[in-house]
């Protein structure tokens, strides 16, 4: 199956920043064939309800997505292997919770963990969840005691745990290698210098440096590291001198050579970010280039803006 493709930003007029009520944003078909979800995009539309999930196939239509929640809160979506199942991030308030929700848009959230929770006293700012492999468990990022740490819980809600308990570092994102045994997280001092990419294990919590820079361009990790699924190359959105570019680099024990992957000749500014994986050699991303935001792909082995592929989106990820 193939991704629509949008020519040019026609298809986007009047999206201009997070204001997307002029889309579809009360249901939608974009499932595959029979309205189901294989494989593609989850992402964030600010509309008249407030912030909600969305879904859309790779053989679906981008400008009708399907909308999987309803409650507004949402944050940072992620979908699992299988495509069946999405995790976001909840926030009402004082409330902080970890959610799924199917892909199927027929199911109610179900709430996976709590910043009320016994377990993780003090707990709160919950950010970018990521599933593992088979979908079985899901790593996030949270604050406790002014610590940005990373912390892990079954999809069911079950055996939380915080992984990184005494890691000199505070963590942000952070992306699951395919054995489904480690991730690979931003790291750094501080929560606005994550140039560190360090190797967690899941069950440990260890913590070995992959790097301590991002090459000669990037500065910092701006949203998340994205390990290839077959786990030999690692993008990041990396801030820069102007603006922030997807990068991308060969994953060992140690980095290899960075490479910058988006460019806007003539546009300052641009932030390209939420680096999402489409198979080994494509990337997908957000960018705010043109003023507005959208989801756009890019093969590694080119260099430039990339492609239209779904309008008026925030934090996508790509996955099934």
């Amino acid at each position: 199956m193939k991704l629509l493709r949008i020519v040019g930003l026609a298809a986007v007029v009047g999206l201009a920043g997070c204001d997307f009520e002029g889309i579809d944003l009360d249901g939608g078909g974009g499932g595959g064939a029979g309205g189901t979800f294989t494989r593609g995009f989850v992402f964030v539309r600010n509309g008249t309800a407030g912030r909600n999930v969305y879904a859309v196939d790779d053989a679906g239509d981008p400008n009708s997505p399907l909308q999987l929640t309803t409650q507004g809160g949402a944050y940072h979506p992620t979908v699992s292997r299988n495509g069946r199942l999405v995790a976001f991030v909840y926030r009402a308030g004082s409330v902080m919770e970890l959610r799924t929700v199917p892909t199927t848009g027929t199911g109610q959230p179900s709430t996976v963990f709590a910043n009320t929770s016994t377990s993780c006293q003090g707990c709160g700012n919950f950010r970018y969840p990521t599933f593992n492999p088979s979908g079985s468990t899901i790593v996030f990022t949270l604050d406790q005691g002014g610590y940005a740490k990373l912390a892990r819980v079954n999809a069911d809600g079950s055996s939380f745990q915080l992984l990184t308990n005494g890691s000199p570092y505070v963590y942000g994102a952070a992306s699951f290698y395919p054995d489904g045994q480690s991730v690979l997280a931003a790291g750094g001092y501080t929560t606005s210098q994550l140039n560190t990419l360090v190797k967690v294990g899941v069950a440990t919590g260890s913590a070995d440096v992959i790097s301590f820079n991002l090459g000669n361009t990037a500065q910092v990790v701006m949203s998340r590291p994205a390990v290839s699924p077959d786990g030999t190359k690692v993008a990041f959105d990396g801030r820069t001198s102007n603006g922030s570019q997807i990068f991308v680099a060969p994953l060992g024990q140690t980095l290899g050579s960075v490479t910058q992957v988006t460019s806007h000749t003539g546009e300052f500014g641009v932030e390209d970010t939420w680096p999402s994986w489409r198979g080994n050699t494509e990337l997908t991303f957000l960018s705010n280039s043109g003023g507005n935001d959208n989801v756009y792909r890019i093969s590694i082995a080119s260099t430039g803006a990339g492609t239209l592929v779904v309008p008026g989106a925030l934090e996508p990820a790509y996955g099934g």
